[in-house]
């Protein structure tokens, strides 16, 4: 075994150790059980730890990340964790996460070639066509964050149209779904505005955030 895969052992001991010290029996409490009350869906970037970012524990936070935090409506795993999460789980919120200077949000706004990925990229290019006039009143050196914006309420949208969120919303079940962003530059999470709590929401707070980022870019 290379000597930096054993760091990453020794150093998964010391975390089980200092876990366990500060708070004994609480990987016996894990086997139990979990209970989130937070689907996280998020970029697969690696500079973007969800639990740690929250500081939540492990069992605290339901986490799915991939590529740019799309979700796509032909993609069997995110619906199957959204599934798992609303009618398993009972989360009572989902939180779609994207972050600036996203690099799969790069290449879809500059037409990068990087391989098999730029197929899934396509997903943000929609988003980018989507709001391409929007896009063309924002500064050059502002497009890029302001289409990592775009991107979070598109997908946000698309998990209020799934048909495991409606059909919660149906049947009474509270889940809320929001839409943030995470700066890189400062650690930060903001709030984009665009929460739903009823299919009869999600239009009137689509339209809120939308206002929100022309706002904040000044593209009006």
């Amino acid at each position: 075994m290379s000597t930096q895969l054993t760091e990453l052992f020794d150093s998964n001991r010391e975390w089980a150790r200092r876990t366990e010290q500060r708070e004994p029996g609480f990987f016996s409490k894990l086997l139990e059980q979990q209970t989130p009350q937070y689907l996280w869906i998020g970029c697969a970037d690696s500079r973007v730890p969800a639990n740690e970012l929250v500081d939540l524990l492990p069992g605290e936070l339901f986490v799915h990340r991939n590529v740019a935090n799309v979700v796509a409506h032909s993609d069997l795993n995110a619906l199957s964790v959204i599934q798992f999460a609303v009618e398993g789980l009972k989360v009572q919120h989902i939180i779609v996460v994207g972050h600036s200077s996203c690099g799969g949000v790069r290449a879809a706004l500059n037409d990068l070639r990087l391989g098999l990925v730029d197929n899934w990229i396509r997903h943000v290019k929609d988003v980018r066509c989507k709001h391409e006039a929007l896009l063309e009143r924002v500064a050059p050196e502002q497009r890029l964050n302001a289409l990592c914006e775009l991107n979070v309420l598109e997908q946000a949208r698309n998990v209020c149209d799934t048909t495991v969120v409606q059909d919660a919303w149906a049947r009474g079940q509270e889940v809320v779904v929001h839409g943030w962003v995470y700066g890189l530059h400062n650690g930060l999470l903001e709030d984009l505005r665009i929460t739903a709590a009823a299919a009869e929401q999600v239009a009137p707070a689509y339209r809120a955030a939308l206002a929100g980022i022309i706002t904040r870019y000044h593209a009006a």
